[in-house]
């Protein structure tokens, strides 16, 4: 039985799912649990030990130690032991998630790790299938959109700031769509919207605002 309050963000890539959900986190004095930092995190350790098959990857599981760390609200993810929290962020490994993110073993190896957290602390949890699958009884559930050319947009701008010579803004759109079409149709846990979650689309908000329509549903629901 949860003894805490849970928020569960789910929505496609690009929709700026981490760092609203940190700010809303943040703004109720709930922890943040990005959990695509997770898949992300195994990504990055599959393509580091060069397992590609479902098969080479089910038989690493066992080799990865996944913990987590928040230092001044800010979750860091390690991997047996290194904080690899600023490298699982490139375009390389947000595929890598996607394609490991499929793989059944791989989502019950991080589901207890999710869960556990869920339910010692009150979180604002986002992903692909939390509402869906991970916390079917979140107290508050959002589906967190906008339009892809709006999410590559997005995507673009942050890109420019890290690496300025990485994507054009045209790959970023493919990869956009092609992530979609991965997260939407796989087999596991497909990303939709729960029945039970409020749709908000931020296409045309900007990140104030769209905190501000997050922040509103959940003071709706927990009565805030």
């Amino acid at each position: 039985m949860k003894k805490s309050t849970q928020v569960a963000l789910d929505g496609p890539s690009g929709a700026g799912k981490s760092t609203l959900a940190r700010r809303l986190a943040a703004r109720l004095g709930f922890v943040y649990v990005d959990t695509g930092a997770l898949y992300r995190t195994i990504a990055l350790f599959m393509m580091r030990e060069q397992a590609e098959s479902d098969t080479e990857i089910i038989a690493k599981l066992p080799e990865l130690n996944i913990t987590i760390s928040y230092e001044n609200g800010q979750q860091h993810v390690f991997a047996n032991g290194e904080d690899v929290s600023a490298l699982i962020r490139t375009p390389e490994v947000s595929m890598g998630a996607s394609r490991v993110s499929a793989i059944p073993a791989v989502r019950q190896f991080l589901f207890d790790l999710q869960r556990e957290l869920a339910n010692t602390h009150s979180v604002v949890m986002d992903g692909r299938d939390i509402g869906t699958v991970v916390l079917p009884d979140a107290d508050v559930k959002i589906f967190l959109t906008a339009s892809a050319e709006k999410r590559a947009e997005r995507r673009f701008a942050e890109l420019q700031e890290k690496h300025p010579d990485a994507q054009t803004y045209e790959e970023v759109l493919r990869d956009v769509i092609k992530r979609d079409e991965q997260d939407m149709n796989r087999e596991i846990a497909p990303l939709r919207q729960a029945e039970d979650a409020v749709l908000v689309d931020t296409t045309n908000a900007d990140l104030d605002q769209s905190e501000e329509m997050l922040f509103a549903v959940c003071r709706e629901k927990l009565g805030l």
